[in-house]
């Protein structure tokens, strides 16, 4: 099993806080032979409509020493483990978790912008 990312234990906690059920830890994908895993499942009931959200989350913290390499790396995982979730007909939506810090210095630049609209991720 890979080792958690370091903001792992912060976004489940920061999930929990806003009222989500963490379900997963971590959620398993299958596609075929192959068994990968996100960082985190979780749910919460949606009382206006009486139906439950189900996410998943995968955390990325850049720290490594590019900021171009974490976000090919994170986008990489992102696309993957979206097309998995779609060939498993999962009704959960895929989101990519990331510090404050990495949103303003990768997300908030062309390069980031770019990545945000084309995948649709903000």
């Amino acid at each position: 099993m890979p080792a958690k990312d370091i903001y792992h234990n912060t976004v489940k906690f920061a999930l929990q806080k806003d009222g989500w059920t963490i379900t997963h830890d971590p959620f398993p994908l299958q596609i075929g032979k192959k068994r990968l895993s996100a960082d985190l499942g979780a749910e919460r009931l949606i009382s206006a409509e009486k139906e439950t959200q189900r996410i998943v989350v995968e955390v990325k913290s850049f720290v490594g020493q590019s900021d171009v390499k974490d976000l090919e790396q994170a986008l990489g995982q992102y696309v993957l483990y979206r097309q998995i979730l779609n060939e498993m007909r999962s009704d959960r939506n895929l989101y990519l978790a990331v510090s404050q810090l990495a949103f303003n210095s990768v997300f908030t630049i062309e390069l980031g912008q770019v990545s945000c609209s084309t995948f649709n991720l903000l």
